[in-house]
């Protein structure tokens, strides 16, 4: 008995002295020793809840968060739910099992602070924003200690989702933006409301901000703000991509891939808005960038919606780049996982296109359209086009008729009225008009879309010669505004052509030309530097103009013909050259240079042909031929004095010695180039 009992206080103070080093260890956070030691002390006593708690705990700060799992799993016996039910959904949310996490921290008997931490960060993983919101007021409301800062920026955050995913106009929490981190949120809730220049000055106070908080740090290198930083800047060059100001995004997303931050969300963030810029341009780029967006831990950082954006451009990468196959399995992929969306149907008719399939496209985007019609606008939209791309505008326009939703629209009826224009099918786009000007008279008869409407088609039944028709509409616009002046002169023309009778008494409800006279003065504006033309001062009239203005009116003088100039040594006896208006080489009696006769003469006539083989070619110059009437250029058109020098060709004195000067000239230049 005795040494039992010695024996026991000996386990006594072993256990004792363990439990000091495990809480020395624990207040100078040295976990991993403190690991030990509880080993040490579950040795003597398996079933220590304490010591399997502090167990639990080490594991979790030293991140072994599947082991600390593992061992609440193996206890549960002895660790209740009430005891480590925080723990246990802590590493369930580390360990990425968010729905495992929200049940055990809804099974909880009571409900601590440290849980409602956690249930609010479980709500905004699991995209539950509404439910989020209500968990961080009543936290900030009902909690006063160090960590007020930390829930504001998450309360903030949840606001940012909320506008950015869910398009819901944020409240004014009157969050005082001290910190860069709130300062970065409100910003994000600005780009989710489209307020770019804003969210863009939000963006430069949190970089002035965070540059003043980490520089404090003597700790804190460049490196580590500009990493810090990244995150800013990602959102700066995003709302520059939305701006179009491309380049610039570009630059500045390269500028932070190549910092090579740790934030794997980040950087598939940028690769995917990359992607985007790049489109079906510089694809060795993309796909290189593609790899970002598929680094482990990606589908734990981003949002759903994020994460199926980066999906469809993967899928629209691999059109792009050919890889039908790929583009087919992940088209259906995401078909699959959202059967309501509407992106995946198009990219594989899209696909289909590619291949030259347009009726197998039609087929499935028509078996979509049946099975959602709350898509079916946008589908049929899609297909239209593909009908218009084959050439068959009659089936389009066919089926962009059926969008009952938007058969009223201007957009549509503008397009509808274009098309059957151009296959001339008139009754068709008046038709067109007439169901929109009715579904405007129904439901909004005071819209100015209405008399737009009805405008437009007055003017295109007159262009098309529709007079009677185009006359009731522009009555019908008359009537509604008896002071359009503009209208009534449009009826007044189009019953000209019909009625000139009642153009006529229309006619008279006209303004007076004193009250449509503008007071402009004439002299100053014709005087003006636009005028081109000036008015001439009137002269005095005298003598005979005078009589001329009285009676008669004004005679136009006649001009003066010049007489020609005639050459120096005309003869008015000599007969002139018949042929002095043809080039030289066309002339009947045109010999050829002296030098080199017996050269075919190559390029004096149209390109390739020679003068010796048109003339033996000629079929009008053989002995058999009939005598023809004489043409011009031939020897039979020059008369008997064609011998006789012309006045043209007579050369004057001195004309052999400057012949010589020239040709001296050309030898002492050499060969000239052509």
């Amino acid at each position: 008995m005795a040494a039992a009992a010695k024996a026991a206080t000996a386990a006594a103070a072993a256990a004792a002295a363990l439990w000091s080093e495990v809480n020395r260890c624990g207040q100078n956070g040295d976990f991993a020793r403190a690991l030990k030691s509880v080993n040490k002390i579950l040795q003597i006593s398996k079933d220590d809840v304490t010591a399997l708690h502090c167990k639990v705990v080490c594991l979790i700060q030293n991140g072994s968060f599947k082991e600390a799992l593992s061992v609440i799993n193996t206890h549960s016996k002895v660790l209740s739910s009430d005891v480590i039910a925080f723990e246990k959904a802590y590493c369930e949310y580390r360990l990425n099992r968010i729905e495992n996490a929200l049940k055990t921290i809804q099974s909880a008997s009571q409900q601590t602070d440290k849980l409602k931490e956690l249930y609010g960060q479980v709500l905004y993983r699991l995209e539950r924003y509404d439910d989020c919101l209500v968990a961080y007021r009543d936290l900030i409301r009902n909690s006063q200690d160090e960590y007020e800062e930390e829930r504001k920026t998450n309360l903030s955050a949840v606001v940012a989702a909320q506008s950015t995913w869910e398009r819901v106009m944020p409240e004014d929490l009157g969050l005082r933006e001290t910190t860069y981190e709130l300062c970065y949120n409100s910003a994000c809730a600005l780009i989710g409301q489209g307020k770019l220049n804003e969210a863009m000055k939000k963006l430069r106070k949190a970089e002035e901000l965070c540059r003043q908080s980490l520089s404090e740090d003597t700790d804190v290198t460049e490196e580590d703000i500009e990493a810090e930083l990244a995150i800013i800047h990602g959102q700066m060059a995003y709302i520059m991509q939305l701006q179009g100001r491309t380049e610039d995004a570009l630059q500045l997303y390269n500028q932070i891939i190549k910092l090579k931050p740790t934030d794997v969300g980040l950087l598939a963030v940028i690769a995917n808005n990359i992607i985007t810029i790049n489109k079906d341009q510089n694809v060795f780029d993309s796909k290189k960038k593609v790899k970002l967006t598929n680094a482990e831990g990606v589908e734990h950082k981003l949002s759903k919606k994020q994460l199926q954006a980066i999906e469809f451009n993967k899928a629209l990468l691999a059109m792009y780049t050919n890889q039908a196959d790929q583009c087919r399995k992940l088209s259906a992929s995401l078909q699959s996982q959202s059967p309501e969306h509407l992106l995946p149907v198009l990219i594989q008719a899209a696909q289909l296109c590619r291949e030259k399939q347009h009726a197998k496209a039609i087929g499935l985007l028509q078996d979509f359209a049946e099975q959602h019609p709350a898509n079916a606008a946008e589908i049929k939209l899609t297909m239209a086009q593909l009908k218009i791309a084959q050439g068959s505008v009659t089936k389009a326009c066919m089926i962009l008729r059926s969008i009952e939703e938007l058969q009223h629209k201007p957009g549509m009826v503008s397009a509808l009225v274009t098309m059957y224009s151009h296959e001339e099918d008139i009754d068709s786009a008046i038709e067109v008009f007439t169901q929109a000007i009715q579904w405007y008279q129904q439901f909004q008869p005071e819209s100015p879309v209405h008399l737009s409407l009805i405008r437009e088609a007055a003017n295109f039944k007159l262009k098309h010669g529709r007079k009677k028709e185009a006359i009731s509409d522009l009555e019908e616009l008359w009537k509604q505004n008896p002071k359009d002046v503009h209208t009534l002169a449009q009826l007044i023309s189009a019953y000209s052509l019909v009625d000139p009778e009642k153009a006529k008494v229309l006619s008279k409800h006209l303004p007076s030309s004193d009250t449509m006279s503008l007071k402009v003065d004439v002299d100053a504006l014709e005087n003006s530097h636009g005028a081109t033309y000036v008015r001439k001062k009137a002269g005095k009239l005298t003598g005979d103009n005078q009589q001329k203005e009285q009676g008669q009116g004004e005679v136009k003088k006649k001009k003066k013909k010049k007489k020609g100039k005639l050459p120096k040594n005309y003869d008015p006896k000599v007969t002139p050259d018949p042929e002095r208006w043809l080039p030289m080489r066309e002339r009947s009696y045109y010999r050829g240079r002296k030098k080199g006769k017996k050269k075919d003469q190559v390029g004096k006539g149209t390109q390739g042909s020679t003068t010796a083989g048109s003339s033996e070619l000629d079929a009008s110059r053989t002995a058999s031929s009939p005598p023809t009437s004489p043409r011009p250029g031939s020897a039979a058109a020059v008369s008997a004095a064609s011998n006789v020098i012309p006045p043209r060709h007579q050369k004057p004195a001195g004309a052999p010695a400057t012949k010589k000067k020239q040709q001296q000239k050309k030898k002492k230049g050499g060969k000239s180039g052509c």
